[in-house]
């Protein structure tokens, strides 16, 4: 497709910011408005555009299909996205480790256990922790507070966390890359500790590395999304 317009910019509105292209709003796949939360991400999409040559690349518009989803598919179901994330924190994780007299334990005790704990204290829960890979239920009460904090989120944050759980097979660290100030870096090397086991033990391949480089591009992307939608 040719480029069909000179100039992306901004407006406020009633509800929130918007994205135009020559004084004209962008709606959405669904053809819903796209309004989003802040000027901050509107400047983010608005910026997309911006940088399009005479011809423009679909591909490019990374934080649009995010500010898309959030506003076709999370707003308009909440309450089965937040179905959707609850299974990330009955199946975390951090909370299945290997056996303690294997040495990946002690390597999953030492960036495991901090954080962990670190959200077990601050929402008040107790998560269940357990040796090798049969399940075991997350308590009733975790799971109903966990529930309680998605349900406080806006619709840009769950859609955020639906991309960083799945990523991350962790809606605990989901929630940490969510926080302001989080350390990208540490949660994701956290989310990668056992595949990084692996590479120390057998090698890695740069198909491999491509792919995880990839997979933590997106993963910065949707912490991103989160931090300017506030």
């Amino acid at each position: 497709m040719k480029r069909f317009y000179k100039e992306a910019s901004t407006q406020p509105t009633q509800d929130g910011w918007r994205a135009t292209l020559d004084g004209r709003p962008i709606r959405t796949a669904a053809g819903r408005p796209q309004i989003v939360p802040t000027q901050a991400l509107a400047e983010a999409l608005a910026a997309e555009w911006a940088a399009q040559g005479d011809e423009i690349d679909t591909a490019a518009f990374r934080y649009r299909d995010l500010a898309d989803f959030a506003i076709d598919a999370v707003a308009t179901n909440r309450e089965g996205v937040i179905a959707e994330l609850l299974p990330y924190a009955e199946t975390d994780t951090l909370c299945y480790r290997a056996d303690p007299d294997e040495a990946l334990y002690k390597r999953q005790a030492q960036v495991w256990e901090p954080l962990l704990a670190a959200v077990e204290a601050r929402l008040g829960v107790t998560f269940t922790r357990i040796s090798g890979i049969i399940h075991k239920p997350q308590p009733e009460a975790t799971l109903a507070r966990l529930r309680t904090e998605l349900e406080a989120l806006g619709d840009f944050e769950l859609a955020a966390l639906k991309m960083l759980s799945s990523l991350a097979a962790s809606l605990v660290i989901a929630l940490e890359a969510i926080r302001p100030g989080t350390d990208a870096e540490a949660l994701w090397q956290a989310a990668e500790l056992e595949a990084d086991w692996q590479v120390e033990l057998w090698g890695d391949d740069w198909e491999a590395a491509e792919r995880r480089a990839a997979r933590f591009e997106a993963f910065q992307l949707a912490i991103a999304l989160a931090q300017l939608s506030r």
